[in-house]
């Protein structure tokens, strides 16, 4: 009895390649890039332990804002690139709103760069069956083409099944279980960057809101 072979190299690479084809065909050269780049941290990313470490940099901000000004929040010790970019925005900050802008846009911009990357694997999950699909045809054009060469038809058989294999476990297994990871830990994120944002903002309002009685001293 022969063992029971699983693997096909020719099959393999005939649905897992056409699938990246036809997901990297929908999405843009940047999107391909981050969906790759995606791949190493894709276990290493913890948004709850950088949650941790930033919330605490944006007391910091708020205590150095409220004991002396705004324009000195950007030479508290962030690590956090986040934290670093917002507390010199602050620095700069004359307007809450110009700062709520600079939020509201940085968050947008990091949520439309972290939807590119793992709808690209959501592509190639949805195509992947369908080129399956496809490989079998071609295994079954294959094997009917044979059918005076019964001897022959075993690889065209073997081309049908396998294809329809490597479809349904390439998106089942491995592509849609990473745009889905990817997606879950971009929505973590950008939670904590929003609270640490807000918090942020709120400081803005407080500091630079002129209070009534200097509204009138001036005047």
């Amino acid at each position: 009895m022969e063992p029971l072979i699983l693997f096909d190299p020719l099959a393999l690479l005939l649905v897992v390649g056409a699938s990246l084809a036809v997901a990297a065909v929908r999405a843009s050269l940047g999107d391909i890039g981050r969906a790759v780049g995606a791949l190493g941290p894709l276990f290493r990313a913890d948004p709850e332990a950088d949650a941790a470490r930033a919330m605490p940099m944006v007391r910091a901000i708020e205590r150095v804002a409220h004991m002396q000004t705004l324009a000195v929040t950007d030479r508290v010790r962030a690590r956090h690139p986040v934290i670093v970019a917002a507390a010199k925005a602050l620095a700069d900050c004359t307007d809450p709103a110009c700062f709520r802008r600079y939020a509201d846009e940085t968050l947008a911009d990091r949520a439309r760069r972290h939807r590119g990357g793992y709808e690209y694997w959501a592509a190639a999950a949805d195509a992947a069956p369908a080129m399956g699909l496809a490989g079998t045809v071609v295994g079954l054009i294959v094997m009917f083409a044979n059918m005076t060469a019964p001897e022959a038809m075993g690889g065209g058989m073997a081309l049908a099944l396998a294809t329809t294999l490597y479809g349904v476990g390439f998106a089942n297994m491995i592509a849609l279980p990473i745009a889905r990871r990817l997606e879950r830990l971009s929505l973590d994120e950008l939670a904590w960057q929003r609270r640490a944002f807000d918090h942020l903002i709120a400081l803005a309002e407080c500091e630079l809101a002129q209070p009534p009685a200097r509204v009138r001293a001036a005047a």
